[in-house]
């Protein structure tokens, strides 16, 4: 898993717009028709979300992984049993940075 923004970063549309009140002598019910209205009908509170190329073609690609895998380290994870390797953690971070950089310098 990589950290950062890639070249191409998924669109969400309503991000950051404020959720829209009631005005004054206005109930509840009527201000989450207005923003009903506001966003095309969808309810208050929803928000529409585009997948990247990079996304959409991991969907599709139906990417096996290894649930055995997965349940063990959850139920390690329930246990209490599951150690976090700080060394390899760090390496990734480091190397992450490295790519990034070197991405930034070209």
């Amino acid at each position: 898993m990589k950290i950062g923004n890639s070249v191409e970063t998924p669109a969400v549309a309503g991000h950051g717009a404020a959720p829209a009140r009631p005005a004054a002598g206005e109930s509840a019910a009527a201000g989450r028709s207005a923003a009903a209205a506001e966003t095309g009908g969808a309810a208050a509170g929803s928000v529409t979300v585009k997948l990247s190329s990079t996304a959409t073609a991991l969907l599709a690609s139906n990417a096996e992984f290894d649930a055995q895998k997965v349940e063990a380290i959850r139920q390690a994870i329930a246990d209490g049993t599951y150690r976090v390797n700080p060394e390899a953690i760090a390496d990734k971070l480091i190397a992450n940075a490295r790519e990034l950089l070197d991405r930034r310098s070209h």
